[in-house]
């Protein structure tokens, strides 16, 4: 089993702590309930295998999971439409800061979480209102 299969039962985070939307993610699910497996991958980075299994079932390739900011991305050249998907996930293995987070995995789907109220959308029973640290309130979506 590949740290992305999962139970049914379980939610997954790929989480940052230093970064605000992936704290504020957290704190969304723990709000409605929920007690996900927390990941820091900074610290434990996905597998290859794992990595190619988050990007197939998010779907898009690898570029939309590319963090640029704050990485070696430009350094890298990253942004070369002629690099092929398996040079992009060469890289993000070789520099995990170059995924983006927070990556949640819940029955429903696998998604980023950006922004960070995406991941109501992924909850059975999402906290109706939650207030971010920098003061926004995010609402449930309705059913």
């Amino acid at each position: 089993m590949t740290e992305s299969t999962r139970s049914s039962h379980t939610i997954t985070i790929y989480h940052n702590p230093a970064c605000g939307t992936s704290r504020n993610v957290l704190a969304m699910l723990k709000a409605s309930g929920e007690t996900p497996e927390v990941i820091e991958y900074l610290v434990t980075p996905p597998t290859r295998e794992t990595l190619e299994e988050l990007i197939d079932a998010m779907g898009g390739g690898p570029r939309p999971l590319l963090r640029r900011r704050g990485t070696p991305f430009e350094e890298l050249n990253l942004d070369d439409p002629s690099m092929s998907d398996a040079e992009l996930i060469d890289a993000m293995m070789a520099h995990p800061i170059l995924i983006n987070r927070p990556i949640v995995v819940t029955p429903a789907a696998t998604r980023l979480c950006r922004p960070s109220e995406t991941v109501l959308e992924l909850l059975d029973n999402p906290v109706a209102h939650y207030t971010k640290e920098d003061g926004d309130v995010v609402h449930a979506p309705r059913t």
